[in-house]
């Protein structure tokens, strides 16, 4: 085998080994707890005072 051909192989490697680290990584530190959320808040009023934070208007506020 030819060197370049060992270091392409090497390369893919470490490339494997860091994005099986990484979706492990992601996997245990919740990123795909909540995969809905985020795509339903957006939807959401900011203004609504139903949701949870948020203080009622009063009629002088409008």
């Amino acid at each position: 085998m030819s060197a370049t051909l060992l270091f392409l192989f090497a390369l893919t490697g470490i490339f494997v080994v860091l994005l099986v680290v990484g979706i492990f990584w992601s996997i245990k530190s919740g990123q795909f707890e909540d995969m809905e959320g985020p795509a339903e808040r957006i939807l959401m009023d900011d203004d609504d005072p139903k949701l949870p934070g948020r203080k009622p208007l009063s009629r002088g506020e409008e």
